[in-house]
């Protein structure tokens, strides 16, 4: 089959699902390209929803990967508003929400995740928010401003960029942590400690070791959120942030290899050789780690949009990559690249009370991760590091006055 007759169907508008559909035309695939998406707009940046979009600094437009009439234009058939309900891969056929079918010759997969919601008492309270879509964050701008009460329940990366936008814009703003300490899941204690340190000079509240037990309203509004020990906050909005789950069922219900998400391989193929999951849904293989992990990421998305997008045109795979994300909080960046998988070793690089400093996590003497806190050389050279899986010298590494080029020489 030439390039020229294939169709290809996907399935989420997101970053990872508009970025393979641009990457296939640049790769030079000529067939038709379909492009469906939940939400009314075209595929934009999401990790600017926190921050910039909730302090006014950005919109659909100026958050867009590409302008509407870029899909028209290259032949890029983007239907908004819709959902994949049903996949027949005997006979390659997409059912839609409106009831539309696609027939494909590849299909790529980009559904994403989605926020867990809390099983609790007045959970369907309006005023109970999340932070996954454009409409999410101006639901949550809505209630932002001086004199509001935001609780924030989950003390992770969204949580903390949400607090720091709230009190931007005037509002107050509590975290309501379950563990004993921010970040637990994702950070080491010392992080964890630096950032609530920032976050309680800026105002923000804490509340660690709070159980959620459910939520008070008043007319059908949240009120307060009522915590395990019998108390309640006080609240005019709650942002639930505690995770997320992927969108994976059309892909189970189709008899897809699944765990934890859609099981593909670093060509970002399932166990359908017609059929691609990327981003989000895709439970991958880490190399690096020698494991298979899902990752919630626009690095990680990207990538996986250019490896679907190579293996469907016939081009070589893209070489592989060394995981990062990022986080902004009032004026500080933090980096991270790679994972602390099987760390048995944490070495701190600078003094967290000047705002910048790294935090290596070492197996043996190889790096599998480096938190960097407005340092960038420690967090590109770390990045190498890790990619390169060379041994370091861990003295070097802990004395600020080696430059990291040298460490990593």
């Amino acid at each position: 089959m030439s390039s020229s007759d294939a169709h290809v169907v996907i399935i989420g508008a997101g970053h990872a699902g508009g970025t393979a559909a641009a990457l296939l035309r640049q790769y030079g695939f000529a067939g038709p390209i379909t492009l469906v998406g939940e939400e009314p707009i075209p595929p934009y940046q999401r990790p600017p929803l926190s921050k910039a979009w909730l302090k006014g600094e950005a919109d659909a437009d100026s958050l867009a990967l590409k302008p509407l009439e870029f899909y028209a234009e290259n032949n890029i058939d983007f239907r908004p508003n819709l959902k994949a309900v049903k996949l027949a891969r005997s006979d390659k056929i997409v059912t839609l929400s409106d009831g539309a079918t696609l027939t494909y010759d590849f299909l790529i997969l980009a559904t994403g995740a989605r926020a867990i919601k809390l099983p609790v008492e007045g959970a369907d309270l309006k005023g109970l928010l999340e932070l996954r879509t454009a409409a999410d964050a101006e639901a949550l701008k809505a209630t932002l401003g001086p004199g509001k009460r935001l609780a924030i329940v989950g003390g992770g990366y969204i949580g903390l960029e949400a607090a720091a936008s709230a009190r931007s814009l005037g509002a107050e703003a509590v975290v309501l942590e379950r563990e004993t300490r921010l970040l637990a899941r994702v950070a080491c204690e010392t992080l964890s400690t630096f950032f609530q340190g920032r976050h309680e000079a800026h105002g923000v509240r804490f509340e660690l070791g709070a159980s959620v037990v459910g939520f008070e309203g008043r007319d059908g509004h949240v009120t307060g959120v009522k915590l395990a020990d019998g108390r309640t906050i006080a609240c005019d909005a709650a942002l639930i942030g505690v995770g997320a789950a992927p969108n994976d069922e059309i892909a189970k219900d189709a008899g897809l290899d699944c765990a934890r998400g859609i099981v593909v391989d670093l060509e970002a193929r399932t166990s359908d050789p017609s059929i691609f999951a990327i981003g989000d849904v895709a439970h991958r293989p880490m190399p690096i780690y020698d494991r298979m992990f899902r990752m919630e990421s626009v690095p990680n998305a990207l990538e996986q949009a250019k490896q679907a997008a190579s293996a469907i045109t016939g081009r070589p795979a893209p070489a592989g990559e060394t995981p990062w994300q990022w986080s902004d909080q009032y004026d500080l960046k933090l980096q991270i690249a790679g994972y602390a998988f099987d760390a048995d070793e944490i070495l701190l690089r600078g003094d967290p009370a000047t705002g910048k400093f790294a935090i290596f996590h070492l197996k043996g003497d190889l790096v599998q991760s480096v938190e960097a806190i407005n340092s960038p050389p420690e967090f590109m050279m770390g990045r190498q590091l890790i990619g390169a899986r060379r041994p370091v010298n861990k003295a070097k590494l802990a004395d600020t006055t080696v430059s990291m080029k040298e460490v990593a020489a």
